[in-house]
């Protein structure tokens, strides 16, 4: 099964968004072993919709168009979807209620350019929307071909390909094997580094063929090792990538962080949980980053006691009490991380400060930055690095490097 995947929206084609989408489906499509050797960007022009259509279904069994399902007169997927099959369209009353249900549920006067949503191309299916009001297409587009249609809006799009487009791509595939798929994510490393890590496994599963890994750079979230295995059932490939996963733990160690949808800071919140500690922060040069990161994980109040933004020097030292001569050094870092565990009753308290730029700060490089670490039962303590990137990944980097430098001296406490 070969699927292709098009991108519509002239906002793509001029970069005033990026598309994220196409990146997310081409995922999916592999973790499922789908083949997918093309991916394309189109403007909202319904005559190049549906050549670039064409196009792709001449060499491929099916094609998954993202955007285009709106309600303005810019949004032609359905249109070109409904040319390429030679059918009007048709307005489903079915849909049409359900969108001026969700209109009224938010309290809403529903536009009648709305019910543009409910017209379905003859012969296609509806992918019920439960998130949002464009319902998303299957369209057979004739020797067994099918096009599908799902909104731009990421987690509407995300919902009907997981619970719709996959299982029925699958479906029409005849593969009766079930395939899983598990992202071991780490931080500490480069991609070389990691690569050559693990090169015996690679070639080790390159002579059987299953399961595979893959190697995925995602920035300041880390590189992930994607681990895909094909069984009869679920159960038998979870057990193929179960072994593979111990084999690459065992070489990997504590560079794991997490698996799947777990971040950084969800693997610190998980160990301050479990010793039934909370944790304060003082923040610096990332201005907030930590706290916002952390709060994105439910539960987080049980653990969190709260962030005191110190970016100026004269609140580092009057609420902090820190008294290093340079604020931007291990001395302050250590006392702001033993200020936040006093100031927000903490068990633990974490600090980062340092120079994010465009210019240097009292003869300190841009991309120095401290990271302080205050512990019960030890005195506090404090690291440097020097970061690389601009101002924003500076800040970035560095929240997520605090947050792992947390872990692992929590797990070091452990041993």
């Amino acid at each position: 099964m070969r699927c292709e995947v098009l991108a519509v929206g002239t906002e793509l084609l001029l970069g005033q968004i990026v598309d994220t989408n196409s990146a997310w489906i081409g995922e999916q499509l592999a973790a499922s072993g789908i083949d997918s050797y093309e991916h394309r960007v189109v403007g909202d022009n319904q005559a190049r919709i549906v050549g670039a259509l064409r196009e792709l279904l001449s060499r491929s069994d099916a094609v998954i168009v993202c955007g285009g399902l709106g309600p303005t007169q810019d949004d032609l997927t359905r249109d070109a979807i409904a040319e390429l099959m030679g059918v009007p369209l048709v307005r489903h009353e079915d849909l049409a209620h359900q969108i001026a249900t969700m209109f009224r549920a938010r309290l809403r006067d529903m536009p009648e350019s709305n019910l543009r949503q409910a017209d379905v191309p003859e012969g296609a299916t509806a992918i019920p929307n439960p998130l949002g009001t464009a319902p998303g297409l299957v369209c057979p587009v004739g020797d067994g071909k099918v096009v599908y249609a799902v909104p731009g809006v990421p987690y509407e799009m995300q919902e009907m390909v997981r619970t719709h487009v996959l299982p029925d791509l699958l479906r029409r595939s005849g593969v009766a094997a079930c395939i899983v798929s598990r992202s071991l994510k780490t931080w500490g490393t480069s991609e070389s580094a990691l690569a050559e890590m693990v090169a015996h496994r690679v070639r080790a599963l390159d002579a059987t063929g299953n399961p595979t890994i893959a190697f995925l750079a995602r920035g300041i979230e880390g590189l992930v090792v994607r681990v895909t295995a094909k069984g009869a059932t679920e159960a038998e490939a979870a057990a193929l990538v179960d072994a593979e996963e111990r084999e690459l733990r065992a070489v990997l160690g504590d560079l794991v962080f997490g698996v799947d949808d777990e971040t950084m800071e969800h693997a610190v919140l998980t160990r301050l949980r479990a010793r039934g500690w909370t944790l304060g922060v003082a923040e610096s040069v990332t201005g907030g980053l930590i706290g916002a990161r952390i709060v994105n994980v439910p539960g987080a109040s049980e653990v969190f006691r709260g962030t005191v933004g110190a970016y100026a020097t004269d609140v580092k030292r009057s609420v902090l009490g820190v008294t290093a001569g340079s604020v931007v050094s291990e001395e302050a870092a250590r006392e702001m991380a033993e200020g936040a565990r006093r100031v927000l009753a903490a068990d633990v308290g974490i600090a980062v400060t340092g120079v994010a730029g465009p210019t240097e700060q009292d003869g300190v490089p841009v991309g120095t930055v401290c990271f302080g670490l205050a512990v019960p039962g030890a005195p506090a303590e404090a690291v440097s690095a020097r970061l690389p990137g601009d101002r924003e990944r500076i800040r970035q980097f560095a929240t997520i490097s605090l947050l792992n430098l947390v872990r692992l001296r929590l797990d070091a406490l452990g041993r």
